[in-house]
């Protein structure tokens, strides 16, 4: 969600302002940080960076420097008092008035801030997205209203808020027709989805993915994030149906104790939760599944980790994410007492991500001498004998090609394999 927010400002400012990225910040006209608040680390390292950044203002005093994305839509204009040299700060929902926010800030010299919630403003009035790649994003929501107590997005982001169907049919044409194959759906919540027919009725997920399905040219789709929660039965019926829905799913489960889960405000239940994974992968039987993990929860005891550890031996995880509890500012869990011991947590949080790390190897043992569909993206950056592409399952394949693959589908033997990459030949 974040690349694709960082991509839509590069575009308003393209079409805007005649805008062009550089890598060089000595070169810059405008600075922009897109920022995330879901863990403290990352909400700290954006005020680290701003200050690397100060000593460009004072040699060019008309810089435009904006903070965007959930720290600014956290902090509004708090952040001018950290950083005063801050020109414009801009929340998820306002990127779309970046021009406007930067054209104020030049006329009255005054520094701006808009971190409202426009719901579905933003969409209508983003120009058209340019690509040159074969994959490519697409939001079809946004916001989230499960209000998860560690969870500070629904305050960051908003609760849910639809695209309208055809709106997203219609953004997905305009890219397949620019040589897209791989289609991402992205949503905080993406499988909550209720949009909007033409005739007033509501679509949910499952109808957005058969449509999806049946656009020329699309030729893999892909969604994240999605909730356990709501995981229907028509959506775990498109995995059966719907041979382009690639064969892995990002679910997160944050925990595997009943007790910490009710704690965290998830909504089900350990076996709920193993039920589902049953269902998908009666539906797709090669289903490739990850996860989040959050360690060290306040109240979290020897019994509620074990039980963590106990999921993730009983599902079979692929490549998923790991996290040590951090208290989010305005958040229910943030008045709980942080009880765990700091060492108890890390020596936890290494467990974990062993436990996980001996599921990816076990799913890339699986894969060693199989035939896999590779959709080829680029050449790699180790080997420029070599090609990059992606499995159904989302594992990265290098192999040797020529530079003329890439944006096909092609069929490659895996030979080797390593916990995160997997080396194949291409099949003739």
């Amino acid at each position: 969600m974040n690349a694709y927010d960082s991509d839509k400002m590069a575009d308003v400012l393209r079409e805007s302002e005649g805008m062009t990225p550089t890598d060089d910040p000595l070169d810059a006209d405008v600075i922009l940080f897109n920022t995330c608040s879901v863990r403290e680390k990352a909400q700290e390292k954006v005020f680290s960076d701003l200050g690397r950044v100060r000593e460009l203002k004072d040699l060019k005093p008309n810089l435009i420097i904006g903070v965007g994305g959930c720290v600014a839509s956290q902090e509004g204009e708090a952040i001018f008092k950290r950083a005063p040299y801050v020109d414009v700060i801009f929340g998820p929902q306002t990127l779309h008035r970046l021009p406007d926010l930067i054209a104020r800030r030049r006329a009255t010299g005054q520094s701006q801030c808009d971190i409202s919630f426009p719901e579905i403003e933003k969409f209508d009035q983003l120009p058209v997205t340019q690509t040159k790649g074969v994959t490519a994003f697409v939001s079809i929501m946004e916001g989230c209203s499960k209000y998860c107590t560690f969870c500070v997005v629904p305050y960051t982001r908003g609760e849910e808020v639809s695209r309208p169907f055809d709106d997203i049919l219609v953004e997905i044409a305009s890219l397949t027709a620019q040589g897209v194959k791989e289609i991402t759906l992205l949503g905080q919540n993406v499988n909550a989805y209720r949009g909007l027919l033409a005739d007033g009725e509501q679509a949910d997920f499952a109808l957005l993915l058969e449509y999806v399905h049946e656009i020329p040219g699309v030729e893999r789709i892909r969604f994240t994030t999605s909730h356990p929660r709501e995981c229907t039965q028509r959506m775990i019926d498109a995995y059966a149906r719907l041979p382009k829905l690639a064969a892995h799913l990002h679910l997160p489960v944050q925990c595997g104790s009943d007790r910490i889960l009710a704690a965290m405000k998830r909504g089900y239940s350990v076996l709920e939760y193993k039920s589902v994974v049953r269902r998908l992968r009666e539906a797709r039987p090669n289903l490739s599944i990850s996860s989040d993990f959050i360690v060290g929860f306040p109240g979290e005891t020897e019994a509620d980790f074990a039980a963590t550890l106990q999921l993730i031996a009983d599902v079979g995880f692929d490549i998923s994410y790991c996290f040590l509890y951090s208290p989010r500012p305005g958040t229910p869990a943030a008045e709980l007492k942080d009880d765990v011991d700091p060492t108890q947590k890390q020596s936890r949080l290494l467990q974990v991500q062993a436990a996980l790390h001996q599921g990816v190897i076990a799913v890339s043992g699986q894969m060693l001498n199989t035939v896999q569909h590779v959709l080829v993206e680029s050449v790699s950056k180790r080997d420029e004998r070599e090609l990059i592409g992606r499995s159904t399952n989302n594992r990265v394949v290098n192999f040797t090609g020529d530079k003329s693959l890439i944006g096909q589908f092609i069929e490659v033997r895996i030979t080797a394999t390593n916990a995160h990459w997997l080396h194949g030949e291409r099949v003739l």
